[in-house]
């Protein structure tokens, strides 16, 4: 069972890449699409012969993340201070809906593009600047607001990850994945739904039980891929893949964190409408 995240669904290529031991494979066979992992309790090998572009590094995927998070927050910031509210709306939907296919095209290529996640942080920066922007004018304060409590859930969920030391199973992952899609699933129905004015209020302004179990249940989950994610920058540094894949650990990051946000906006918004 691959992670829910679908960025890191395609590592299959380099399920030969590195000499690391074949171990425990019913846990970590086939996560990520990535070769056999070390056994647990072994050092976990930072460095190996380099490659063309080297190995995957912890400070290769902060560097990117930074990157990738950088280029999406600038893109966020000059969408949220220059974009006219009446254009709001049409930017809204308009970079939401090319965002998603861009996501979809940088996901399921067996080899990442950093162009193409470039692209996508500037693509989601003006969703993410509309979003807030909409949010920021029925709410003045909130976005601030909820930028910070983004923050403190990522830096929460890694110390736990960490210091826990929280063990991705495939019970978990198949969880995770399973309600992930389900959720995506409902909301994309409500969303075609609303375009024909019979919303099912899944998603509101205002707060309402419904909408509010929905937001809780999305920022759960998110938490849960963060930490999916944080998984495959482990087992990936561990199993030595290459440089490149610190992209696709960028990029999911990336798409993980906007997911979360917009849910914590989301439910910071039901708390000030009441």
């Amino acid at each position: 069972m691959r992670s829910t995240n679908p960025v890191f669904t395609r590592s299959e290529q380099f399920s030969h890449a590195s000499p690391a031991p074949q171990y425990d494979q019913q846990q970590y066979g086939r996560q990520y699409g990535a070769p056999q992992y070390s056994q647990p309790g072994a050092p976990a090998p930072y460095q190996t012969q380099p490659g063309p572009h080297g190995v995957m590094t912890i400070d290769d995927v902060i560097t990117k993340t930074a990157i990738t998070m950088g280029a999406l927050i600038v893109a966020a910031a000059l969408t949220f201070l220059f974009l006219p509210p009446q254009l709001m709306l049409p930017a809204l939907i308009g970079s939401g809906i090319v965002g998603f296919v861009t996501v979809m095209l940088v996901a399921f290529r067996r080899t990442i593009s950093p162009a193409m996640v470039l692209v996508y942080a500037a693509i989601e920066g003006v969703f993410i600047g509309a979003f807030s922007l909409m949010f920021e004018l029925l709410y003045p304060g909130i976005v601030v607001q909820a930028v910070v409590g983004t923050f403190i859930a990522a830096g929460a969920t890694l110390a736990a990850y960490k210091f826990l030391r929280i063990k991705v199973t495939s019970r978990f992952r198949k969880i995770v994945t399973i309600a992930t899609f389900a959720l995506a699933g409902t909301l994309l129905v409500n969303f075609v739904l609303a375009l024909f004015g019979n919303d099912l209020g899944l998603r509101s302004f205002e707060f309402t039980p419904l909408a509010g179990i929905i937001s809780a249940i999305a920022v759960v989950l998110a938490v849960a891929n963060l930490i999916m994610d944080f998984d495959f920058v482990e087992q990936g540094i561990r199993n030595r893949l290459p440089a490149t894949e610190s992209w696709r650990a960028a990029f999911g990051l990336t798409v993980t964190m906007v997911w979360l946000y917009t849910e914590i906006l989301r439910i910071l918004s039901y708390f000030r409408s009441n």
